[in-house]
């Protein structure tokens, strides 16, 4: 979901587009409890959406906690057919 619908204006590589980049060293030093506002109510004003209607609050933790971490990379071709 991370890649597809966030990455729709985050960049497929999460590095930014419409959005602003949601690569570890950007939001590392956000405040979790931020992040997971912003995830789960959108930001008014901006085309940030809120995704209440699509996820629980636990989820925009999850969410939040691997950006934080790092979102791991996507697999290439040849790991993902293994």
């Amino acid at each position: 979901m991370v890649r597809q619908d966030c990455g729709s204006c985050h960049g497929l590589r999460l590095t930014g587009g419409l959005g602003p980049p949601l690569t570890r060293d950007v939001m590392a030093a956000q405040p979790l409890d931020s992040l997971v506002s912003v995830i789960f109510n959108g930001r008014p004003g901006t085309p940030m959406p809120g995704w209440k209607s699509m996820i629980s609050e636990g989820d925009a933790v999850w969410i939040a906690r691997q950006l934080q971490a790092g979102f791991p990379a996507e697999p290439s071709a040849s790991q993902a057919a293994r």
